[in-house]
């Protein structure tokens, strides 16, 4: 089934149920263009990174790049009109074998915001392979964190490259790995991490054989520290999101989740990215042009097929712990433009990416363990049998 995206949502029309309550469907602002393409894959390196305001102006842009896991700034400036932002210097040429992240906020004349995430890749370096990781180094994360890295091109010899990673942890737990398919491969231990453990990720894959005449050229140690510990219950029945942190309930929240015709993935998913706001727009996920909006307050990525846990501000406020209407994501309470107080502000400042989030009750099915960070939702020796090594060499 398909859910809302970082550029999709689930939301509402006059006439159709959204993530919170029936709206007026509102006009795309259309405001960002970022070039090159969102998903454009093997760009050369003189291609032309740009980012245009269509219509009002330029906000903020950040822009960065991921070479061999390692995160770099892209230096760059808005023109004194607002409309465009331009790289500077060096970074004008585009590097090769690198994931590029354009995340944009823009105003319309009315001063409405909104925003782009967009990310796109440019061509290996011939014969190498890189694998991008999550969570970042030095970063602080929830108990539920699964360490997971995707690499650049198929991995044939996952044997191999498997024998190039090394995940520890301090104090020790055993930490095992899962293929899931050929270029992505997941780590995390049988439960939950403990608070304060500090994780430390050793990518030895400089010279390591992948595929036929593919070989590896990363040799990088990372770091990340797990925090306290913050699980989150939502009762699609019920209505409600409990919230416990280390062990003890902290509170109850008011939620919307999916309708009966649109459930929310039941099961464990995981914060895997964290947005002030941004952009939801059904074309994205097949739900024609039922909704687009720009401003989504406070969401939170719990899969990569869309659900997310979102502010919502066009509904009304009994909806919130009273009915189901969303097309699967998980909403809270919010204003336009973002509220720190609200519900949905209050718990994204409180909320790491690897924290868990379970959902009950919603009439679905479990989701997918490879959809995001779901790996939680398989057995521990269903988890060590997606290794492609023998149980012996972990």
């Amino acid at each position: 089934m398909l859910r809302c995206s970082s550029a999709a949502l689930c939301a509402a029309g006059a006439l159709l149920a959204g993530c919170g309550a029936m709206v007026e469907p509102r006009t795309p602002a259309q405001l960002i263009e970022v070039l090159p393409r969102d998903g454009s894959k093997d760009v050369t390196k003189d291609g032309i990174l740009r980012v245009n305001a269509t219509e009002g102006r330029l906000d903020e842009v950040r822009v960065t790049r991921r070479s061999k896991g390692a995160g770099h700034a892209v230096p760059g400036s808005i023109s004194s009109d607002g409309r465009t932002w331009r790289p500077s210097g060096s970074a004008r040429r585009l590097q090769l074998g690198s994931e590029y992240r354009v995340d944009a906020v823009a105003l319309d004349e009315q001063g409405r915001r909104a925003a782009r995430h967009t990310t796109f890749t440019t061509k290996a370096q011939p014969r190498r392979f890189i694998g991008f990781f999550t969570p970042e180094h030095r970063q602080t994360v929830g108990t539920g964190m699964i360490l997971s890295i995707r690499f650049n091109r198929p991995i044939i010899e996952r044997a191999a490259v498997e024998r190039g990673i090394r995940v520890s942890a301090s104090p020790p737990v055993k930490v095992a790995p899962h293929w899931f398919g050929t270029s992505r491969v997941d780590f995390r231990p049988e439960e939950f991490w403990e608070p304060g453990t500090r994780v430390t990720l050793d990518l030895r894959l400089r010279g390591v054989r992948a595929a036929p005449d593919v070989y590896g050229v990363q040799h990088k140690r990372v770091h990340f520290t797990v925090g306290r510990d913050q699980r989150s219950v939502v009762d699609a029945r019920r209505h409600t999101m409990t919230v416990t942190r280390n062990g003890r309930v902290v509170e109850t929240l008011p939620v919307t989740t999916g309708s009966a015709k649109n459930p929310t993935y039941a099961g464990d998913m995981v914060i895997s990215e964290k947005f002030k706001v941004t952009r939801m727009n059904a074309r994205t996920v097949g739900f024609g042009g039922e909704y687009d909006i720009d401003d989504v307050p406070h969401a939170m990525r719990l899969t990569d097929s869309g659900t997310f846990l979102h502010g919502n501000y066009w509904a009304s406020k009994r909806t919130f712990g009273r009915a189901n209407v969303s097309h699967g994501c998980i909403g809270l309470r919010d204003r336009k433009g973002g509220d720190p107080g609200s519900p949905a502000g209050a718990f994204f400042r409180d909320s790491l990416t690897g924290d868990v989030i379970t959902v009950k009750n919603s009439g679905e099915r479990t989701v997918a363990p490879g959809n995001g960070l779901s790996g939680w939702n398989m057995g521990w020796s269903q988890w060590t049998a997606g290794s492609a090594l023998p149980a012996a060499a972990h």
